[in-house]
């Protein structure tokens, strides 16, 4: 009997170990975050990177996840893929269940590493190549089931910019066939939705160029913008971001190319146009999520979350409310999870499918509602474009559509 009472002793004290061991568990979980503050993409990962973090940080003083702390570590790996992969692999070993991730190269790189172990990826890369989680479209380079994102794809906003451009050239009068050409700098970034948007460009009636190469990095491009002019080119994707814009922009005004230049996400911006300067063209970009001065019910929790992370900021840019959007549905992922079986790499990513034209709770009016599952994660198809002025020193910012593209399955993964 005593035997039989030691052992049940045991077994109990065993059961309330574990128990408390996976409580306190419960207590934190450890999220990585790379930013990009002093590297290449500064420019805007300055914007986006401190909004996941003031996010994080708001939504724990705010009770967590039902009580679980992020402990999150935020670093700058200045736009470097070898620190990238190094910090990440510093994290697994601090029982890492999800990482806020930056940009393209570094993301394809770990697409592998995550999907063994198991980790969710929140990126602020929308490379179309991280969109197919199971491989099954040819077109896809590498199955990508851990990789998630906020908005639409590079290819998608490419592919939505060149619809409006079609309607732009019909409805002004244009005659002939139109020409698009792609700019931006060799590197995954840029590259990303370079043969996909060629591709519908030419679905749609356009003469597809031959690439024109700008450097990311400001300089004179004069020599470009001859190019782009000499080609006849009517409409200019640019693939880069800032301080490359409005080095274009400046030198094509320098030699006047006449051109209508359309930039992708990170391309497009209030600072961008006050640098840009008085100029005569516009800039249509895209956009996916509402503005700082939107009638939105959501930028109450938005300003809320600046409020706390610096009370003398009176204005924020669409990339840090983005950011803000993104650390809400990993919160809401981490909800899910830990009300079905706790927040586990696994688990979190099955929180990712638990919705359907999903807004997270307090981002009403301001984040695209948004579905993932497992076999597409394509979370919207929806595309903002905006056009973005500066006449007299005056900028003006306007959305000008919404585009919803076609769930095309030829475009999973591409």
């Amino acid at each position: 009997m005593r035997k039989t009472f030691t052992l049940a002793c045991a077994t109990s004290l065993g059961i309330m170990a574990a128990a408390s061991t996976a409580a306190q568990a419960e207590d934190s979980v450890f999220v990585g975050h790379l930013m990009d503050i002093t590297g290449a993409t500064g420019f805007v990962g300055k914007l986006y990177g401190p909004a996941v973090r003031d996010a994080v940080a708001y939504i724990n003083a705010n009770g967590g996840i039902d009580g679980t702390t992020i402990e999150m570590d935020s670093v700058d790996y200045a736009y470097e893929v070898p620190r990238a992969i190094s910090f990440y692999k510093k994290w697994t070993q601090n029982d890492m269940v999800a990482l806020q991730g930056w940009g393209t190269g570094d993301t394809e790189a770990l697409i592998s590493f995550v999907a063994k172990d198991e980790i969710p990826v929140w990126s602020a890369s929308y490379s179309g190549h991280l969109t197919d989680p199971t491989g099954i479209n040819p077109n896809t380079q590498k199955p990508a089931p851990y990789n998630f994102f906020y908005g639409p794809s590079y290819s998608d906003g490419c592919r939505a910019l060149a619809q409006w451009a079609m309607e732009d050239w019909e409805a002004s009068g244009g005659e002939g066939t139109p020409k698009f050409v792609h700019t931006g700098d060799n590197h995954p970034y840029p590259n990303a939705p370079k043969e996909a948007c060629a591709a519908y460009a030419e679905e749609l009636g356009f003469e597809v160029l031959p690439p024109v190469v700008v450097s990311l990095k400001p300089g004179d491009f004069k020599a470009q913008c001859l190019t782009i002019q000499e080609n006849g080119a009517n409409y200019a994707y640019i693939g880069n971001l800032g301080p490359s814009v409005v080095s274009l922009f400046k030198s094509c005004d320098t030699v006047g190319t006449d051109v209508q230049f359309m930039a992708n996400i990170w391309g497009g911006d209030r600072k961008t146009m006050e640098a840009i300067g008085d100029s005569e063209r516009s800039l249509i970009f895209v956009a996916a999520n509402a503005f700082w001065n939107d009638d939105a019910p959501g930028l109450e929790t938005v300003r809320a979350i600046s409020e706390m992370a610096d009370p003398d900021v009176d204005f924020r840019t669409h990339h840090y409310i983005r950011g803000i959007c993104t650390a809400y549905y990993m919160k809401e992922a981490m909800e899910w999870a830990k009300e079905n079986g706790g927040i586990t790499g696994p688990n979190i990513k099955q929180g990712m499918y638990a919705r359907t034209d999903w807004v997270p709770e307090g981002m009403e009016g301001v984040c695209i509602p948004s579905t993932w599952t497992e076999t597409d994660h394509r979370g919207t198809m929806t595309v903002n474009i905006y056009r973005g002025t500066n006449v007299d020193g005056e900028v003006g910012i306007e959305r000008v559509t919404q585009t919803t593209l076609p769930r095309r399955d030829d475009w999973l993964g591409w």
